[in-house]
């Protein structure tokens, strides 16, 4: 962060392998988890907070490139902001398209994907994409948290996905 070195907890995953399941809060308090999107592509989004200025970017970007998606695509934004801070901050940003969820009661997605940042508690930034099938496709870790990703990767990496579900 700003160039200080930050520890990542949790496993190491890999382009290939299963996406690791877990189990985040939405706005409403329900547990979800990510086997319950299974049959859709998902672009799991991870960011520090929605109270940021990059995080609120970063929200709104994928938020505006969810209609030219298609509905078999699934945007989520998992942070460690509380539903209720999450639910509050769509409803003034207008987001209607990226589902936010809260990894703040067990850390299951940080520690599951390797982005808990051990001196903040809070997740690092970066982009996950997963196919129909629960195969992680892409990942996108952005080395410095006060950056945004490389959307133009990752929403190629989406159609590439979606391409390959069409030929079969």
């Amino acid at each position: 962060m700003r160039g200080m070195p930050l520890t990542l907890v949790g496993k190491t995953i890999r382009i290939g392998e299963p996406a690791p399941d877990f189990k985040v809060l939405t706005n409403d308090l329900s547990l979800v988890k990510l086997s319950s999107f299974r049959g859709r592509i998902c672009i799991i989004s991870s960011v520090p907070s929605l109270d940021t200025p990059v995080c609120d970017r970063q929200t709104r970007r994928f938020n505006e490139e969810a209609s030219s998606l298609g509905k078999d695509v699934a945007i989520l934004t998992i942070s460690m902001d509380l539903p209720f801070a999450q639910k509050r901050w769509c409803g003034a940003a207008g987001i209607e398209n990226v589902q936010t969820l809260s990894d703040h009661r067990e850390a299951s997605f940080g520690k599951s994907y390797g982005v808990l940042i051990k001196e903040l508690r809070l997740l690092a930034r970066a982009v996950f994409v997963v196919d129909k099938g629960g195969i992680l496709r892409y990942i996108q870790l952005v080395s410095e948290l006060t950056n945004e990703p490389y959307y133009e990767a990752v929403l190629n990496a989406v159609k590439e996905v979606k391409n390959e579900t069409d030929k079969t």
